[in-house]
């Protein structure tokens, strides 16, 4: 294996350089562990943890090392090294920490494409698939659809669950496969390139390790039995992990039960880019498209113009990116106020001590 096959290139070299890390080795973490890193090079995995110094240095949780960072490591014991520095991330994919307040959590980092898995049985909802195809456009990676399992309904009825979602989502590649028969695995393997790194996103029992194994004709992800009540697997990925394909590069992710919403515009104006160009000819700049004269968004609602459940999607997913940046803004006040006091309190201290 090469650096190459990692997803190694140009600008990484240039970086690399241009720090005085060259006489450092260069390898990508593939799994975390809560301080301990799985980082893989040409000449295999090492078991790593960080050098005191850039962990202390570190003042959030996002500047540590993810899964898909780049990393300087050098050798101290067989299968064993210390990371030395994280390299720039081209791309980081996220979302709203699950209960703390205005904080995000990275989900994996420096990823081209965001395969949203979802399964067309009991998994399906359209309302969850804008969300990660929110996550999806504020990290700049390309969507790509794959509706799993389809092997489990009539053909009729996931001609027209495929409606449903071109309906609301333009633009963005589907893909229906089934990991039991085969269907649509070859067409997915097509739009994999080597080099380039897919983030699997959906919740949990949607078929995102079986489909790993699909891909690499192994076993490298643990899955349970299918579950006769529920129809599907029972999902046991319970952290992020790299594999490196003949033609491409999986990220696999434990399911994910809440998809919360940062404040991010980009992400969430081109999901919703019916309703963005149409608020244009509101009659206010500031209006919410909820009540007021002359909004364009309610008049297309009314005329039957615009879909009303992706209208009540939006609505929703707007007041989580707002409650969200109202959170950053509190956190923001409470660090500076916080900073405020140590400082008033060192200077007291000083003072005192300069008594004596």
């Amino acid at each position: 294996m090469t650096l190459e096959d990692l997803g190694y290139n140009k600008e990484l070299g240039a970086y690399r350089k241009e720090n005085n890390l060259d006489s450092f080795g260069v390898g990508r973490v593939i799994s975390e562990h809560k301080d301990r890193y799985t980082v893989k090079t040409e000449d295999g995995e090492f078991d790593s943890e960080l050098i005191g110094n850039l962990r202390f240095t570190a003042t959030n949780r996002n500047e540590l090392p993810a899964v898909g960072d780049w990393v300087s490591i050098s050798e101290y014991d067989e299968g064993k090294a210390l990371i030395h520095a994280v390299f720039p991330r081209k791309s980081i994919v996220e979302r709203k920490a699950v209960g703390k307040l205005g904080q995000t959590q990275i989900i994996a980092t420096n990823i081209d494409f965001g395969l949203i898995v979802q399964s067309v049985n009991r998994d399906f909802n359209i309302n969850r698939l804008e969300r990660y195809l929110t996550i999806c456009h504020a990290s700049k990676i390309e969507p790509i659809i794959v509706l799993s399992k389809v092997d489990l309904i009539e053909k009729q009825e996931l001609e027209e669950l495929i409606n449903q979602v071109k309906e609301r989502i333009n633009n963005v590649p589907l893909f229906e496969i089934s990991n039991q028969s085969g269907l649509g695995i070859d067409s997915l393997k097509s739009k994999l390139v080597k080099g380039y790194t897919y983030c699997l996103l959906g919740s949990s029992g949607v078929g995102k390790s079986t489909l790993i194994n699909t891909l690499t004709g192994t076993s490298l992800m643990h899955t349970r039995e299918i579950s006769e009540s529920i129809d599907r697997g029972k999902h046991v990925t319970s952290h992020r992990e790299l594999v490196v394909l003949d033609n491409g590069i999986l990220i696999d992710n434990p399911g994910m039960r809440e998809v919360g919403i940062t404040d991010d515009s980009d992400g969430f104006e081109i999901t919703f880019e019916e309703i963005l160009n149409l608020s244009k000819n509101c009659k206010y700049n500031d209006c919410t498209h909820t009540n007021e004269d002359g909004c364009a968004v309610l008049t297309a609602l009314e005329n039957n113009d615009l879909n009303p459940e992706s209208y009540e999607n939006f609505l929703k997913m707007e007041k989580e990116r707002i409650h969200f940046e109202s959170d950053v803004q509190d956190r923001k006040k409470k660090g500076k106020d916080l900073g405020k006091l140590i400082k008033n309190m060192k200077k007291n201290m000083k003072k005192n001590n300069n008594k004596y």
